[in-house]
């Protein structure tokens, strides 16, 4: 599943559910003979409320948690390819510091089984990356699902008429060229869908530790000639 067909599914799931929607009273049939009123479109004053959608689906409580829970759940799989590639690397390196006198057969036979290591750590590691975006995007989808009806909720709430997305893939162009930053409610509504979730903040990370590179010893003085 691809992000821009996850948001479309999300905001139309959020926009289903939508007071807006299930306060517009059902029009009744008109008589058949009857031909349709000719009816003025009415001006609605417009009030814009912008978000960045995916930078708020992750963003959440709950988008965070789902996150380091993949992390780790990947930790061993990234363990294991990071030995396999060490195993690569140090096999090659026997390879190059091989005498002259090695035999062309010897040498072959480490080559093949280099070859055989490398395929096996590149299946793996596609492998692996395949399954983390797959579980990725499935976390990733159904905190949109819900996310999205948190927004419309609020935009409707806060009288707001229009709600635009301005979070886009690269390469692609924005839908908003420009906006208020005021008008910037991504923010609020993670805050309300966290309350909403129920869903405590994830503990902040450890920082890294900080390598001191050792002071250099001071030169003796040197004696003018």
């Amino acid at each position: 599943m691809n992000r821009p067909f996850v948001l479309v599914t999300a905001l139309a799931a959020g926009l289903a559910s939508s007071p807006l929607l299930a306060q517009a009273p059902a029009a009744a049939p008109a008589p058949a003979a009857a031909a349709p009123a000719a009816v003025a479109p009415t001006a609605v004053p417009a009030k814009v409320a912008i978000i960045a959608f995916e930078q708020g689906v992750v963003s959440t409580n709950e988008g965070q948690k789902a996150l380091n829970d993949i992390q780790k759940k990947y930790e061993p799989k990234k363990a294991q390819i990071e030995a396999q590639s060490n195993e690569v690397e140090s096999l090659q390196k026997q390879v190059q510091a091989l005498p002259a006198t090695t035999s062309d057969e010897e040498r072959a036979k480490r080559l093949k089984d280099i070859d055989t290591k490398q395929k096996a750590l590149q299946r793996d590691a596609e492998d692996a990356q395949n399954a983390y975006q797959s579980d990725l995007q499935e976390a990733y989808g159904k905190v949109a699902q819900k996310f999205g009806g948190a927004a419309v909720k609020y935009a409707h709430d806060n009288g707001f008429t229009v709600l635009l997305n301005v979070g886009q893939q690269q390469q692609q162009l924005p839908t908003v060229l420009w906006f208020d930053p005021g008008t910037d409610i991504t923010q609020a509504v993670i805050n309300a869908y966290n309350v909403s979730s129920g869903v405590a903040a994830p503990p902040p990370a450890a920082p890294a530790p900080v390598h001191h590179t050792p002071a250099a010893a001071p030169r003796p003085a040197t004696t003018p000639h």
